[in-house]
């Protein structure tokens, strides 16, 4: 396979090496670099201008999570700034990418030592003459200065990325998705896996990463793979890996499309090319069909109980991401248009399943399930909706042979250019009734447009005591300005069921209803069409992203050797609880160890409950409840989850409990209190208020969580106490990830707060009243941004966080929280 990318690369890497003892000639190239394509330099140090910089941060500069385009342009700029003689690439297979928030190779000027970056300039020399000529001297002047930057900030495993990306036939990547990939005996002689594995567990130093690479070098020429090199072998890993990533979200027992509307992504786009630019949905099709020589058998195939044609079907799919990517222009209804960017982009298959993992991410949000799974922003999480088609579904008929559903208030005009629900209701009180309120009408409209989602599920409802219809929301919101009646505001749907179905109980009122949180009653209305499914349209598939350690690790302040002991722990004894400070970030923790544990950010594996005083075996495991014709067994939130599991016995599922210590945790667990012991997993038991024996599977594992500060609460029981392990959550602010982090924010008086409180944590830590675990956590100081940190911001977390809890810490030292509280306000003024 022939990777156009790697004589740049290498070319590249030979002319930097020029200016290693003139780096001020360099830092004035680069500047020119992006002078010549106006755009602005990215930030490589604190307080913007750049005053020093080494080889692997420059080659960061187009490795990175940035667009192809920006990145092909960055690149052509180079070649001409540098005189790079070899072809400017515009495919990137193989080539792993930076996290953006970590995109240097050295710290910010206030934490990095003198000569940090003079040693990745020397690693790089030394790399680049032992790639030329492997020698026993030039591998030990390599080895010399590779492990001096070793343990220099910033550096961990991207060390290895930059190595590759300067002489990728010579140095192995070992970034997440490779240590994966050959850590497999599938993918590599077990003899080799046997080998690394140990030496990959954390960054290896200079010996340990050439036995790697020469050893994994030697297995490619004996072994019969299809990948002979490093190049080969990282493409495949990443092939392999979302192939997956793929066939995980599939194991939920949910429908999986398989992506097939990939196909028609680079079709359509010279569909419309073809077309002038723009067509209607029909010419887009009919193009596409001389274009790529269908048969009649292809374009004519249906599927479902519905007859729905899978060619339209699968095209408006492709449409649809190929506007949320920004390459069709969706502002006109009935007519396709290629943006700029369509006109101009070269599409191949790496980009479409980058546009389809993307899409998927933006396209459900999350918006969390109560007493359900907890989802990340980039989590395809899917809402359930109820809706009326018109006053007593009089539109249902017309809505279902168009493939559409439609909210009315089309008199004021297009729900997009409202930026508020307020700006609706006024609207509407212009245009209607000034007498009215119109809050109920502005909210299902703004949900309408901003909440519904492509793949969202709804539910039709005919009056308040039936149910006509399901079906998948397929395209974003669009405005048919022509619309001759009210029902100008629609979203394409793939209507998957049509009939008559008693509603469980009555449906409310309103036109439009988000009912993800009722989950019993989702839980009924879909199995009202179990019976009915049958091959359906094809539905957007999960399409979960992939979590490796390396991701807790940039994501959670937990140095590295604490996360290896922590899932240590975890996977022997199955139950774990940690325990900390008030705001070290325990629930975010638990949530993203879970994830790291799996592998991928599968939410349909992870559930979250709270405990209280009030909470319950009832609530737990299972209880008599009241309903409308007396009283009924239902099932708890562990027992439903634990059944889950059960017939998913090849994955993990990770049951959190947050304030596991405000409940009575006897009580709560009942006869489960021993079965939850890792190894009683699997042994069968009576259950209290059924005739059922019940087993805690053994793929489950449970995270608590518990604040050491609450001193009004008793400790835990002994016996339950035991079935735990009990790991300690810091402060992260020594952690190499904190400190990045505060780098990139930039902020002097945000630095002089973290100071001052690592400064009183150190008081509060040696007081013999409080100790560890009353210190003051990171978990207040996260998610700035470096453009909208500011002084009021940090004011806020001192004046109404900070110092209520010295106070309640201090509470008979009134001295020392006036003292600290006087610091803490100094360092924010």
């Amino acid at each position: 396979m022939k990777f156009e990318w790697i004589d740049f690369y290498s070319e590249f890497a030979t002319k930097l090496l020029l200016f290693k003892n003139d780096r001020k000639a360099l830092i004035e190239r680069i500047n020119d670099v992006y002078t010549a394509i106006n755009m602005q330099v990215p930030k490589l140090e604190s307080g913007g201008d750049i005053i020093d910089i080494d080889p692997f941060t420059i080659f960061g500069l187009f490795n990175k999570g940035i667009t192809n385009s920006n990145r092909i342009a960055i690149i052509r700029s180079i070649a001409n700034v540098f005189g790079i003689e070899a072809k400017v690439p515009n495919n990137f297979d193989g080539i792993p990418v930076l996290n953006n928030l970590k995109a240097t190779f050295y710290a910010f000027k206030e934490d990095r030592k003198a000569d940090d970056i003079d040693n990745i300039w020397n690693v790089f020399e030394a790399a680049l003459r032992l790639a030329d000529n492997d020698t026993e001297q030039n591998r030990k002047e390599f080895s010399k200065w590779y492990d001096l930057v070793h343990d220099q900030r910033c550096i961990r495993w991207n060390i290895t990325m930059g190595l590759y990306w300067i002489r990728p036939y010579t140095y192995i990547n070992l970034d997440s998705r490779n240590r994966w990939y050959i850590s497999n005996v599938e993918n590599m002689p077990a003899e080799f896996v046997n080998s690394i594995k140990k030496k990959i567990n954390k960054v290896p130093n200079a010996t340990d990463y050439l036995f790697i690479k020469d050893a994994c070098i030697k297995a490619l020429e004996v072994g019969s793979y299809e990948y002979k090199n490093y190049p080969e072998l990282s493409y495949s890993a990443w092939i392999v890996s979302e192939q997956v990533n793929r066939q995980k979200a599939a194991a939920n027992g949910k429908k999986l499309s398989n992506a097939a509307f990939l196909r028609w992504f680079k079709p359509l786009i010279q569909a419309l090319r073809d077309l002038g630019g723009s067509g209607t949905p029909a010419e887009a099709r009919a193009k596409i069909v001389e274009n790529e020589q269908l048969s009649d058998e292809e374009v004519n195939a249906i599927r479902g109980k519905n007859n729905v044609n899978k060619f339209e079907n699968e095209v408006a799919f492709a449409r649809s991401y190929l506007v949320n990517a920004g390459y069709i222009d969706k502002s006109i209804y009935g007519v396709w248009t290629l943006t700029e960017a369509g006109k101009s982009v070269e599409m191949t298959d790496d980009m479409a399943s980058d546009i389809f993992k993307s899409g998927v991410a933006q396209a459900q949000n999350s918006r969390e399930k109560k007493g359900a799974a907890i989802a990340d922003d980039d989590v395809d999480t899917v809402h359930y909706w109820i809706y009326a088609p018109g006053e007593n579904s009089c539109m249902w008929e017309e809505f279902y042979s168009e493939g559409i559903m439609a909210i009315g208030w089309g008199e004021i005009g297009d729900l997009k250019t409202f930026d508020s629900k307020d700006a609706m209701k006024s609207k509407m009180k212009e245009t209607f009734d000034a007498s009215l309120s119109y809050k109920n009408a502005a909210h299902a409209t703004w949900q309408f447009v901003n909440d519904m989602k492509i793949g969202d599920i709804v539910f039709v409802k005919k009056g308040m005591h039936q149910l006509v219809g399901r079906g998948v929301v397929s395209s974003d919101y669009e405005y048919d300005a022509d619309c001759n009646d009210k029902y100008g505001n629609i979203r394409k749907v793939n209507w998957t069921h049509k009939g008559e179905w008693p509603h469980p109980g009555q449906a409310v009122m309103k036109t439009l209803t988000d009912i993800t949180s009722y989950t019993d009653y989702v839980e009924k209305l879909n199995a009202l069409f179990e019976d009915e499914s049958a091959e359906d349209v094809e539905e957007v598939s999960k399409n979960y992203p992939v979590y490796t350690e390396d991701d807790f690790l940039d994501e959670v302040f937990m140095a590295e050797e604490e996360y290896s002991k922590l899932v240590g722990i975890l996977k022997a004894k199955k139950n774990v609880i940690l325990q900390g400070a008030p705001g070290v970030g325990k629930t975010f923790a638990a949530k993203r160890l879970a994830y790291s544990v799996m592998g991928v950010k599968d939410i349909d594996r992870v559930m979250m409950v709270q405990f209280h005083q009030s909470y319950s075996y009832e609530d737990f495991i299972m209880g008599f409840r009241p309903s409308t014709t007396g009283f009924e067994l239902k099932k708890g939130a562990f027992y439903n989850f634990c059944k889950k599991a059960e017939i998913d016995s090849d994955n993990d599922y990770f049951f959190i409990i947050d304030e596991i210590n405000r409940g009575n945790l006897s009580k709560i667990f009942g006869e489960l209190f021993m079965l939850i012991e890792n190894d009683k997993r699997g042994i069968e038991l009576q259950l209290l208020y059924s005739d059922e024996k019940f087993a805690v599977p053994a793929n489950v594992y449970i995270i608590g969580m518990m604040n050491t500060a609450d001193r009004s609460l008793a400790m835990l029981d002994y016996a339950l106490r035991r079935r735990f392990a009990f790991f300690e959550i810091k402060p992260g602010f020594e952690t190499d990830g904190f400190r990045e982090y505060k780098m990139s924010l930039d902020n002097d008086k945000f630095n002089k707060l973290i100071n001052c409180v690592e400064k009183l944590n150190s008081v509060i830590a040696s007081d013999e009243s409080l100790g560890e675990g009353f210190c003051i956590g990171h978990s207040y100081f996260c998610n700035f941004e470096a453009d909208k940190i500011d002084n009021e911001c940090l004011y806020g977390i001192v004046e109404y966080e900070l110092i209520p809890l010295l106070k309640e810490y201090w509470f008979d030292e009134p001295t020392k929280v006036k003292d600290w509280s006087n610091n803490l306000r100094s360092a924010v003024k």
